[in-house]
């Protein structure tokens, strides 16, 4: 687990620190950018759109982790919207709440609970 919280911390670190310098030098025109991209056909932005599903995937598996209960609907949006920067805080956090135990991690404890 500890090699696992070590590699979150890292992204979380390392997309901080990117972001930062990308604001900075680019300002906040990420979405125009982003859909640009994908609307020119080109490999950036078929390397958008591919990111962009893994996003909607991890919004998914947020919400239905959290039984799709209003908060765990907001979590999924902050997932999408968030990326990495939101999952490596959610899954440090439930490293955590869930004492390493991955499958109360990845499933949510009634649902592991239920398996037994």
């Amino acid at each position: 687990m500890f090699w696992f919280r070590l590699f979150l911390v890292a992204c979380l670190l390392s997309i901080l620190i990117n972001t930062g310098i990308t604001i900075a030098a680019h300002g906040w025109n990420l979405l125009p950018v982003f859909f640009g991209d994908m609307a020119a056909m080109g490999w950036p932005g078929q390397f958008n759109f591919d990111f962009f599903t893994f996003l909607l995937l991890s919004g998914l598996w947020t919400a239905w982790r959290d039984d799709f209960t209003l908060g765990g609907c907001l979590l999924g949006l902050i997932a999408i919207f968030g990326g990495m920067l939101f999952l490596s805080i959610y899954l440090l956090i439930l490293t955590y709440r869930h004492h390493g135990d991955m499958g109360e991690i990845m499933l949510g404890t009634r649902r592991t609970r239920a398996k037994s």
